[in-house]
């Protein structure tokens, strides 16, 4: 939500993509008469996540990346730039109390820096980063980030097609960020925050296709999933 408030503040013309007049809460984004701030959990993973958002991603109310950072306390978020990147970001990616983790498929990646899961032994933190945005912006932005290409890759496979049911994916098995962090909280032990992270967004999903009306196919099973 900060890098929301700081790129809105720095943006030369207003927001005004489509659903840009519906009266939203500031801090969940979703429609006054559907805020799910009380629905927020308590912060309870020990790890920390790093969101590299491609431009204009932090502006939708559909990203889910929001979601995690309100389970996980420690979370940073930087704008994606292939040429000039963030100096705090490349700061905190060096920074030796944190083990920089990328999240993305192992089809992708040098065999040599696939992982199964996170390593146990170890006294750093687990710093998970996630590519944020469309399928073709993260593998662009995976493709075109060389200060990444040291860091290990740990690849999520899910083996239930996606719930999402707010966009529609390009891939049988493409699962929104929200999906994809409860599968690494879980692979990471983060039992509790995982299944805090599933509720969460089970809701948020609800909430949202309510103010949807052409999407009012999709709200029976939202529903239902919402425990």
């Amino acid at each position: 939500m900060a890098l929301r408030t700081s790129e809105l503040k720095r943006a030369k013309r207003a927001f005004n993509a489509r659903g840009s007049k519906v009266i939203r809460c500031d801090i969940c984004l979703l429609p006054v008469n559907a805020c799910i701030c009380a629905d927020k959990p308590e912060p309870q993973a020990s790890c920390a996540v790093l969101f590299i958002m491609y431009k204009g991603e932090y502006y939708k109310p559909t990203n889910t990346g929001r979601l995690i950072a309100d389970v996980v306390a420690e979370n940073y978020a930087f704008v994606w730039h292939r040429t000039e990147p963030d100096a705090d970001l490349l700061a905190l990616l060096s920074n030796p109390k944190y083990q920089p983790i990328i999240i993305f498929p192992h089809e992708y990646a040098e065999p040599a820096r696939c992982i199964p899961k996170p390593e146990d032994k170890t006294d750093k933190i687990p710093l998970f980063i996630f590519l944020d945005g469309t399928w073709r912006e993260a593998r662009k932005m995976f493709g075109k980030s060389p200060y990444l290409d040291k860091f290990p890759v740990l690849g999520v496979s899910p083996e239930i097609s996606s719930n999402y049911l707010l966009r529609e994916s390009t891939r049988e098995f493409q699962h929104c960020t929200a999906e994809v962090g409860i599968n690494v909280l879980d692979l990471a032990g983060e039992v509790e925050a995982a299944t805090a992270l599933a509720k969460y967004f089970s809701i948020f999903r609800h909430q949202y296709l309510k103010g949807k009306p052409h999407l009012s196919h999709k709200i029976e099973f939202a529903k239902a999933q919402v425990k």
